[in-house]
């Protein structure tokens, strides 16, 4: 029985061996280790592809949310509204800085912010909106950042799923005044180890950025504020430039694998993410629902298929963040979709064979 990983960053190497060998030994000869010619050449390259002005790249996207918030002087008192159905990094990143994140629930097809519960939530303490591009799927940017602007708030897009998306035809990153990027391996586009950017048109926030990431040096051993060492290596950078010429490909290649689940899987009972007219998802994650999602996940496991949950407990209900009072109900669409959510194996070297047995073993499961 041929075992169909979740995700398989083996066959992505194969293809690449070569080039990133050889970036290798050129940095190690080099002895440029640490934010050298490789990251910033990185930077300048991933500027270009998001369409921006600047790209300051850091050791992780949790970094890159907290370093926004930073250089938007958000603080203690200040609230951040975002959603509760994201990796939690998206709300570590407002209690580093002091803040209390509010959550929103989201939309049901989209499973990003519903931008009809986003204006009841701002109040005069708000000082930042952070939506996330959940699972590839670019957030309604037009709609948040209308009510933005009426409100005077700025906007950090949390892009950490969603490089090369497309909302209305524009690059996500393009609409907020700072966009965060993770290279986790497993990103559409991932380093070999941790990654994260920031990018931005403000010149003004990448120079802030660029001195916080160094321990917020304004010339060498002087420090002008609290800074952190939140510097990228320059072998990630060097494999990221090389993933980067591939980035394309592979996102055409993940929405090839979502629409043909979204055929096999067309007649079933599970509920299926949403292909929307007005964006191009890069499909991270492609993320059915099932309220037997357990039973689901153990049965395609015990046929060698992996599949993941995207994400089972939400925000608003972890133990860390229990000291503000939400309760079981208070986001019902969150929730539920926590309760039901099921990632199947997706990546850009997956075949139409396994991808056609995942779907078997779906469609048999809703007979037994």
């Amino acid at each position: 029985m041929e075992r169909v990983p979740y995700l398989d960053l083996q066959a992505q190497y194969n293809g690449i061996r070569t080039e990133v060998l050889a970036a290798l030994e050129e940095i190690c000869e080099s002895g440029k280790f640490a934010q050298g010619p490789a990251t910033s050449g990185f930077e300048v390259k991933f500027a270009a592809y998001c369409g921006v002005d600047h790209c300051v790249s850091l050791h992780s996207g949790t970094s890159a949310l907290h370093l926004a918030l930073r250089c938007l002087d958000v603080g203690p008192g200040d609230e951040v509204v975002t959603v509760s159905m994201t990796f939690i990094a998206t709300a570590w990143a407002i209690s580093y800085v002091g803040a209390t994140p509010v959550f929103v629930d989201i939309d049901p097809v989209r499973r990003t912010l519903n931008v009809d519960n986003l204006e009841a939530a701002i109040t005069s303490r708000t000082k930042a909106i952070i939506p996330v591009h959940l699972y590839g799927m670019p957030a309604e940017m037009d709609r948040i950042m209308a009510i933005a602007e009426r409100h005077g708030v700025p906007v950090v897009e949390d892009a950490a799923q969603a490089h090369g998306a497309r909302y209305r035809g524009r690059r996500v990153g393009q609409f907020g005044q700072i966009a965060c990027f993770s290279f986790y391996p497993s990103k559409n586009l991932g380093a070999y180890g941790e990654g994260g950017a920031l990018i931005t048109n403000d010149a003004s926030i990448a120079r802030r950025a660029r001195s916080l990431r160094d321990h917020a040096q304004s010339q060498k051993y002087l420090h002008d504020e609290i800074g952190y060492n939140y510097r990228m290596d320059s072998f990630q950078g060097a494999v990221l430039s090389i993933k980067l010429k591939h980035l394309d490909e592979w996102n055409t290649a993940r929405i090839d694998c979502a629409r043909q689940y979204t055929e096999l899987l067309k007649e079933s009972s599970y509920t299926l993410p949403a292909h929307m007219s007005d964006s191009e998802c890069v499909w991270h994650c492609y993320v059915i629902e099932t309220p037997e999602r357990d039973r689901v996940r153990s049965a395609l496991q015990d046929v060698g298929i992996q599949s993941a949950v995207h994400y089972p407990v939400p925000i608003h209900l972890q133990k860390a963040y229990a000291d503000l009072d939400y309760r079981s109900g208070d986001l019902p669409v969150t929730e539920a979709l926590c309760e039901h959510c099921l990632s199947l194996p997706i990546y850009p070297e997956l075949s139409k064979e396994k991808m056609s047995r995942v779907a078997s073993v779906l469609l048999d499961l809703e007979n037994r």
